[in-house]
């Protein structure tokens, strides 16, 4: 059973064909569901008002995915949530799957827990969803982060209000992967559990990942989180993989 404290949040921007279907499906976990709306431009949120019994949040302009689940952050805490579940509102995920997540959450401590996507190798996987991952994976740990089969896992589970104040700096794609290396820092555990992933041809599938920015972000990022591991900025945690 799920811990009645816990919360499902959606981050969409521009997602108006599969939102809905997420958000639908996700009511069938039996907790609150919020879906932030980061500065939509097409139906995306009309879409999320006609599930109902969701609790739509937006910002007025795109502010990025980390931003977006802050603010999904922010509203389960001050709902009084101590869990956060994140999903894509891409439909590459199956909500249920969720339940594998709150499942795993051991008796004793508070982990991030990743749904480790399997079937990534699958002929319709893109390739640059298969190198994201394990460029991703690759660097997280020489950022002296956990090391982890999958980072970039939109599937999560939070701690709340841990992962709040972890320090994070990142507000677009990259906070998914640095709350990973400050969560070892700050001794929070990081586990990973298996979980389905769909990119079959016939799904519209719309990603905002933009190769050259985004992996300008990337290398920003991990050249601050390096150093700051030289320095001797960070502090060591445990991570443990299921």
């Amino acid at each position: 059973m799920p811990p009645v404290d816990a919360a499902v949040i959606i981050p969409v921007y521009n997602h108006e064909a599969r939102v809905a279907d997420v958000a639908q499906s996700a009511l069938g976990l039996g907790l609150p569901v919020i879906v932030v709306d980061d500065g939509s431009t097409d139906g995306s949120a009309e879409r999320v008002r006609r599930v109902g019994g969701i609790r739509l949040l937006a910002h007025r302009r795109n502010q990025g995915k980390g931003a977006a689940l802050l603010t999904g952050f922010a509203a389960a805490a001050a709902a009084g949530a101590n869990w956060a579940v994140t999903l894509d509102a891409d439909g590459q995920h199956d909500p249920a799957d969720a339940r594998r997540l709150l499942a795993a959450l051991p008796a004793v401590g508070r982990p991030i827990v990743l749904g480790r996507r399997e079937g990534m190798l699958g002929p319709d996987v893109p390739w640059t969803s298969r190198f994201g991952r394990e460029f991703s994976n690759f660097w997280v740990r020489v950022s002296g982060g956990p090391a982890v089969a999958d980072s970039q896992s939109g599937l999560r589970a939070f701690p709340l209000p841990e992962c709040l104040h972890l320090g994070v700096l990142a507000r677009r794609f990259q906070f998914e992967i640095e709350v990973l290396v400050q969560a070892r820092r700050r001794g929070v555990p990081v586990i990973e559990v298996p979980v389905g992933v769909s990119y079959s041809p016939g799904m519209r599938r719309v990603s905002h990942f933009h190769p050259f920015y985004d992996f300008l972000r990337n290398t920003g990022l991990f050249s601050r989180l390096i150093t700051q591991r030289i320095l001797g900025l960070g502090r060591t945690g445990r991570s443990v993989n299921r």
